[in-house]
């Protein structure tokens, strides 16, 4: 089994892989509008100064607390909790957000490779509860894990958890993901990366932290796995 705990390695292109681990904002799922208006909604409901978008967006991919965190420093649990159920309110208020395209067909050919597939996420287990099964892509995942269980990227403790349960290595998990706090939690944890550009972090944040690729959409995934010989597709 895997010890909970940092690992001090960068690692190079892996000779196999048996577990990929997705981000779900901005990598599966297009919320990043709707994570954008909910927090707007809980800064003015709470009395704060506005805030400009591209400052709510840097937040996205980090559990809500560490959020809270970025954007209003210094602030004790009280206002915390109360920022917490001002977002929530408005999350399980608003409408569903759609998944990337693609999305589906990717997971069902990985399916197909015999990998083992997990998430890990910013968000509480109620809210990726609610986005499993609005999406029906639960019976996908192996092992998932939340903000609300371990700590928030880019520590690698939920990525260290999931490879932990599922007795896999460092050297053969690939984390798939938008943010650079998604790259460097792979990164603390010693697993390969690689990128994609459909969240709120630019290429150039990405490959701070050494991807092995950064592709445009997650339905190129299947096609560079198996250019970069990790994957052989079956149909």
């Amino acid at each position: 089994m895997i010890s909970v705990e940092r690992v001090l390695c960068v690692p190079l292109m892996p000779e196999k892989i048996k577990l990929i681990v997705f981000d779900w904002d901005g990598t599966l799922m297009d919320s990043e509008a709707q994570i954008v208006a909910c927090l707007h909604a809980a800064i003015a409901d709470l009395g704060l100064d506005p805030m400009d978008d591209l400052t709510v967006k840097n937040v996205i991919g980090l559990g809500l607390h560490e959020a809270i965190d970025m954007l209003v420093p210094g602030r004790d649990d009280s206002f915390q909790q109360a920022f917490v159920e001002h977002y929530r309110k408005h999350w399980f208020q608003s409408g569903a957000s759609l998944l990337f395209e693609g999305v589906r067909e990717v997971l069902d050919t990985l399916q197909k490779q015999q990998l083992l597939l997990g998430i890990a996420t910013g968000k509480a287990r109620r809210g990726l509860e609610r986005v499993l099964d609005e999406t029906k892509l639960a019976a996908f995942f192996h092992s998932t894990r939340c903000a609300d269980e371990a700590p928030s990227k880019p520590h690698p403790q939920m990525l260290l958890e999931i490879m932990a349960e599922l007795e896999v290595l460092p050297k053969e998990t690939l984390m798939v993901g938008d943010t650079e706090y998604d790259m460097e939690m792979a990164s603390n944890a010693g697993a390969a990366r690689v990128g994609v550009r459909t969240g709120v972090h630019s290429e150039e944040r990405l490959h701070r932290h050494a991807p092995l690729v950064c592709l445009g959409r997650l339905s190129e995934l299947p096609a560079w796995l198996a250019d970069a010989g990790l994957i052989e597709i079956r149909q």
